[in-house]
């Protein structure tokens, strides 16, 4: 019986390797699904700073600098320190993938080395066995047949286990050069993203002595920046003003009118409800563009004594690019205001969506319209090479801000 004590912590150590195995196999679901959502956030920032730059690249045809390359460049700026952010979170997951990888490879080493030490020891004793006895005559020699039989299945049973031994080394040396040869690959990854950083680096050192450039050369414009600033103000006091007479009109239009049906009543209140139910989801009204001025007061760019105040916010698009509605309802009035080209006003119930600075309107009072529907094309200026949309949502008489409505 002495023999088969032997076989005990051979059997041991191919368990305790087995299941380490097993849980070492086990993905890093949780570092996985990071590293997912920082490759999908880079490649989204990517797709946005080149199409950014496609749109500093017109406006910078017009050989006089513009408040619009300001927003574009300083746009550019966020987006690249926002892209040099997630490389660096990247590298980050990649480097604890590469310690977890370092860790496993000198575990599977050592665990290796224990099979292979184990497995010598087995061939010795076989060898032992086999010299200093004849196994035929070890089986013959027994007391009784139940002695024979269980001398013959040890024999068979270590044989087995021997073999099995040699095949899991085996196994075990090829699972052992996959994950090398995986941290190879982290590794050549990590180097890629670090040279990726770099040039991205570069390129925000690039741009930000672009903005001073640009900041200077607009400082000298101040008169002609505040008369544009002026004409600006007073196309949106103007917009506001008619926006807030058609908001009346209605009210009134409503009440006064005695054949509305519960139906009708009832289909607005849906409407409303299913408006507000989609905060946070609305489509944007273009299908790419580049936020330029947000919504509410803040400091004007350039003129250090100046605040601006959107109801909205503006959208620099590429040229021609079609505005679409942002969620079915009915186009509630189309009108023009001058520097702000054609206006375009869809009701949702209560609340209402405004798209200003239009061409080529598709749409007429009174039609109905669906989400993502063409109302017409984001206007052109010629003079400064750039089309931008002023995009507002209104919610009775409250000006509400975009941003928190759109995905």
């Amino acid at each position: 019986m002495n023999h088969w004590l032997v076989t005990y912590p051979a059997r041991g150590i191919i368990v305790g390797f087995l299941v380490f195995l097993f849980f070492s196999f086990i993905p890093g679901t949780y570092g996985q699904e990071t590293k997912e959502k920082l490759n999908q956030n880079r490649q989204k920032l990517e797709s946005e700073i080149e199409y950014t730059s496609k749109l500093l690249d017109q406006t910078t045809k017009n050989k006089e600098t513009s408040l619009r390359d300001l927003q574009l460049i300083s746009s550019q700026i966020k987006k690249r320190e926002a892209l040099i952010n997630t490389i660096s979170k990247e590298i980050g997951e990649v480097d604890r993938k590469i310690r977890e990888d370092q860790n496993r490879i000198n575990e599977r080493t050592h665990e290796l080395k224990s099979l292979k030490e184990e497995y010598a020891r087995i061939i010795y004793y076989t060898y032992k066995i086999t010299k200093t006895q004849n196994r035929l005559l070890f089986i013959f020699s027994a007391k009784d047949f139940n002695q024979a039989y269980q001398r013959l299945k040890y024999y068979q049973q270590y044989t087995t286990y021997r073999r099995k031994q040699a095949e899991r080394i085996r196994e075990a040396q090829v699972s052992l050069s996959k994950q090398v040869h995986a941290f190879e690959l982290t590794r050549a990854e990590k180097l890629k993203l670090a040279n990726s950083e770099a040039a991205e680096k570069s390129n925000l050192d690039k741009e930000k002595k672009q903005k001073d450039r640009t900041v200077q050369d607009l400082s000298k414009k101040e008169k002609q920046l505040l008369k544009t600033l002026r004409i600006k103000q007073k196309a949106v006091q103007k917009l506001q003003k008619e926006i807030e007479r058609i908001l009346a009109e209605e009210a009134r239009s409503r009440a006064a009118d005695k054949t509305r049906d519960a139906g009708v009543k009832a289909a607005e209140m849906r409407l409303s409800s299913n408006f507000a139910a989609n905060k946070g989801r609305l489509p944007w009204p273009t299908d790419q563009g580049v936020v330029t001025s947000r919504f509410g007061e803040h400091q004007h760019p350039v003129l250090k004594y100046v605040k601006v105040n959107n109801n909205g916010i503006d959208i620099m698009v590429s040229q021609n690019a079609p505005v679409k509605a942002v969620f079915n309802g009915v186009v509630s009035k189309v009108l023009s205001i001058p520097n702000l080209n054609q206006v375009v006003m869809v009701r949702h119930g209560d609340y209402l969506t405004v798209y200003s600075n239009l061409d080529g309107v598709t749409v007429t009072n009174g039609q109905a319209v669906a989400t993502g529907q063409v109302i017409g094309r984001a206007h052109y200026d010629t003079n400064e090479g750039k089309s931008e949309l002023n995009f507002q949502v209104w919610h009775a008489k409250i000006i509400m801000n975009p941003q928190e409505w759109l995905k």
